[in-house]
Formats: C-alpha cells, sequence, structure tokens
C-alpha cells in the first residue's frame, strides 16, 4: 500500500513508466531472475489492486484486492476465485487513504489465512478465514492502516505493520489481544507511510519503511519482547513489501512501487533492479518466493492504462 492516486488520473510517474515502457526492450529481467511474464489480469473497475500475496502448497497465490475488501485464490491456470468479501465500515475514515483497504495476507501450515484490514473503525485490524470459508474478525486495532503481516506460528502470534502510526503490532492467534511490539522513529513515516512490508526470518521481524527507503531488523527477544531496531539496507525508494529469496542468506527481493521495479538485495545489501515496467509490472506491492518462483503483485494505483496483475518468474539460483 505505497502509492494510492485516484483511478484514471495519471501522474508524472505514471507518465515516466510509460515512457520508460516505450523506450525499453519487451523484457529488461537480470539475474537471479528469469523468464517473466503475467500469469493473469486482474479488473481495477472491480477494485481488483492486487495488494499482497501468500502462497499455496500447490503452487496457486491467495491475493489481497486493496479496494474490493477481497481475498481471492489465483491457480497457475490463471484461474481467480473469491475467498471471502471483508464487510464494508458503516462510516470508513481509514488514516491516510481514507477508504476501507484489504492490506497484509499471512499463511498459517493449516491453511488458516490472516488478512490485514484498514478501515478507521472498530472493522480495523486483523481477520482470519478458515479454510472451509469462516471469516471473523481476531483483533480490533482502531484508527490504525495495518498494512503488512508476518506469521509465527511457533509463538502463536501475528506481526502487523501500522503504516499511519509507524508501529508493530503483536497479535495473539489464541486470543486476538492486541499490543504495540516494536515502535521508533525508524518506523515512523516521513509525510506518507511508514512501516509498511513485513516479514518474519532468522529469529527477527523484518520491515520496510516507504517513505525512508529502508528495511529495518528487529530482534525476537528470548522473551519475546522486540530487540533494537537496526537499519540494514538503505535507498530503496519507494519500497513496498519484498521476500527473501532463501532460508539460508538475508538476500532479498524488493517490490519498488512509485518507480514499478524490483530489485534484488545481496546480503551485504548491493542492490540491483531485476524487472521494471518492461515486464508487466505497474506499481508492484508485493513480492513471495517458492523455491524457484516468484510472485510479484501489481496494483497499478495510478498507471494509465492500468494494469493490475499477479507476474511470475523464475528464481535461478
Amino acid at each position: 500500500m505505497s502509492r494510492l492516486r485516484p483511478l484514471g488520473v495519471a501522474t508524472g510517474c505514471a507518465a515516466l513508466a510509460l515512457a520508460l515502457l516505450a523506450a525499453s526492450p519487451a523484457t529488461a529481467v537480470a539475474p537471479p531472475l528469469s523468464d517473466p511474464h503475467v500469469l493473469v489480469h486482474f479488473d481495477p473497475a472491480l477494485g481488483q489492486l492486487a495488494e499482497n500475496i501468500a502462497l499455496e502448497p500447490d503452487g496457486s497465490a491467495d491475493v489481497t484486492f486493496l479496494a474490493a475488501r477481497q481475498v481471492a485464490r489465483v491457480g497457475l491456470d490463471g484461474s481467480v476465485t473469491v475467498r471471502a468479501t471483508l464487510p464494508a465500515p458503516t462510516n470508513p475514515d481509514t488514516p491516510v487513504v481514507h477508504f476501507p483497504a484489504a492490506s497484509g495476507l499471512a499463511r498459517a501450515e493449516d491453511g488458516t489465512l490472516y488478512i490485514g484490514y484498514a478501515t478507521g473503525d472498530d472493522l480495523a485490524g486483523v481477520w482470519r478465514l478458515t479454510p472451509g470459508g469462516d471469516l471473523t474478525q481476531l483483533a480490533s486495532i482502531p484508527n490504525s492502516l495495518i498494512n503488512g503481516l508476518t506469521l509465527d506460528e511457533h509463538k502463536g502470534t501475528v506481526y502487523a505493520a501500522d503504516s499511519g502510526r509507524g508501529v508493530v503490532w503483536r497479535v495473539s492467534t489464541t486470543t486476538g489481544e492486541a499490543s504495540v511490539w516494536a515502535s521508533g522513529t525508524d518506523l515512523e513515516p516521513a509525510g506518507f507511510i511508514g512501516a509498511n512490508g513485513i516479514r518474519k526470518h532468522h529469529a527477527a521481524i523484518w520491515v520496510s519503511n516507504t517513505d525512508k527507503g529502508t528495511v529495518l531488523r528487529i530482534p525476537i527477544c528470548p522473551d519475546g519482547t522486540s530487540g533494537p531496531v537496526e537499519t540494514r539496507i538503505t535507498g530503496l525508494d519507494g519500497i513496498d513489501d519484498f521476500g527473501f529469496t532463501s532460508f539460508k542468506d538475508d538476500a532479498l527481493l524488493a517490490a519498488l512501487n512509485a518507480s514499478s521495479r524490483v530489485a534484488y538485495v545481496t546480503a551485504d545489501g548491493v542492490a540491483s533492479t531485476v524487472l521494471t515496467a518492461a515486464d508487466g509490472l505497474s506499481n508492484p506491492t508485493s513480492v513471495a518466493v517458492d523455491e524457484h518462483r516468484v510472485y510479484v503483485t501489481s496494483a497499478s494505483f495510478s498507471a494509465t492504462p492500468q494494469d493490475p496483475n499477479l507476474l511470475l518468474a523464475r528464481l535461478d539460483q
């Protein structure tokens, strides 16, 4: 949830992206990725602005549709099935974006999905969707801009990035109790969107800050509290969500929303562009990695014509 614009309005960034697309070759893919292709194009008129991804064991992807307040499953054949629609608030006043938005997504091993929802009222917070289709609110976090989610099943905890307040919430998957787990200036916005993407990786919670172009690492202490916030990566202008390429090290792929790029960042912090608008990106929002597949959602907030989509590429490493 990085650069929201009224639908159909071309901005300077959109014009630049289109100019780059016209001047670019058929593909701009770079190692360690190959074979990028758009698996499915979504319908912006239905609010299908693809925001976040959770992967299924069979290779299908669960995706949140930001403006439609929905979760859908996308098969490897390109089929799209809406699994749930979050309830509409009576008087939505979502911080920053001012409309109800389905945001982050995390999957448990049993297939349960945890969904971030930003509304500005008591419906805001974290919701749970069972494999059987039962949708319930796990935790109410009013006046929040809940964005990315990540799950620690061992500790029964969902971590949620709040882009408006610039904090990380900890939510119990058993009781629904929610409390601020991490805070500080490194997580706060600098005018628009702060803490955004979030991943649990190597006994720590990693968080992107969109306004500051950073990726932060927050250790999980033995007692479950947060350790000192450490800035691990800088210079990723407009970063949204991200995904680690393996469990072996800290290399990651980051969705750079405003510039319609995906960057590969090595474990020692060296960044390079590996996907661009020439490959099909249109304001990418999230990256998920499953062995040799890379999934990228594009919400297409500002591009004209709009093309929200789900892109697949191969990870060669």
